[in-house]
């Protein structure tokens, strides 16, 4: 009998359900300062704990029709659209990059930047449990897969964290209160660490073109935007850093580099 080989994309499909449900955990129990690992999920409803199969990612979800099986409340649909958010993640990677030693890099790095965006949407926080890790990966990554490029990531890495920590000092300074988060800082380092040199100019001004599209958008809305309006400025990085790490190839062709 002749064995079928399944195709590399497959696993991280099959794969991201489960890591979205634990990123779920994550957004949820980190800026609560709550153990991640060491406690058992409950409903929020009446605390009844959750047994394997009300766990299933998406499954469960469908299963009991969004309602929790003992108190009949809605679940909420939170945490099936992280999951969903996981598989749209792991998709992209497959079809933008179909090298099978680089998808699970490729989709790990895309389920971390959204884990911190989404914090960041909903606390204004970038943990240093997600971000410092995120830096030494892309490091890590590099010395695997490309030894001679390691002082150009870490140049990288060390300018763009320090320029986004002047950065923050002069606004210190000018506005006299802080208005940019350290957090911002390390993921900027992060991208450095991942995207190299060459294309960390464009993490940076993608950066600042999706603020200003948040700050359009929240007005489009009639929500005020002034000086003080506190935008969350992770997502904006997290979808720069994304774009350059799967697609820089194709920005360097646009602008000729070889």
């Amino acid at each position: 009998m002749i064995g079928i080989e399944a195709p590399a994309w497959l696993w991280p499909l099959l794969a991201a359900p489960f890591v979205g449900s634990f990123m779920g955990v994550l957004i949820i129990r980190l800026p609560a300062g709550a153990p991640v690992v060491f406690s058992r999920s409950a409903c929020p409803h009446c605390g009844t704990r959750l047994n394997g199969w009300e766990l299933v990612p998406l499954a469960s979800f469908v299963t009991l029709r969004g309602r929790c099986r003992h108190c009949r409340q809605p679940i909420g649909r939170f945490h099936p659209a992280v999951e969903l958010a996981a598989v749209v993640v792991a998709a992209w990677a497959a079809l933008a990059d179909p090298d099978p030693l680089r998808l699970w890099a490729d989709c790990g790095l895309g389920w971390s930047l959204l884990t911190l965006a989404w914090i960041d949407c909903t606390s204004f926080l970038l943990p240093d449990v997600l971000t410092l890790p995120l830096l030494l990966a892309g490091l890590a990554l590099t010395l695997d897969m490309q030894p001679e490029a390691l002082t150009d990531r870490c140049l990288a890495a060390m300018f763009g964290y320090l320029s986004f920590q002047g950065l923050a000092f002069a606004y210190r300074r000018l506005r006299g209160r802080h208005g940019l988060g350290g957090g911002d800082a390390k993921l900027l380092a992060a991208a450095g660490a991942w995207c190299g040199l060459a294309l960390l100019p464009f993490v940076i001004l993608g950066s600042a073109v999706a603020g200003l599209l948040a700050a359009l958008g929240l007005a489009l809305t009639g929500r005020p935007v002034t000086s003080r309006t506190r935008i969350p400025f992770g997502p904006c990085i997290a979808v720069a850093f994304w774009l350059a790490w799967l697609h820089g190839g194709l920005l360097d062709q646009l602008l000729g580099r070889p």
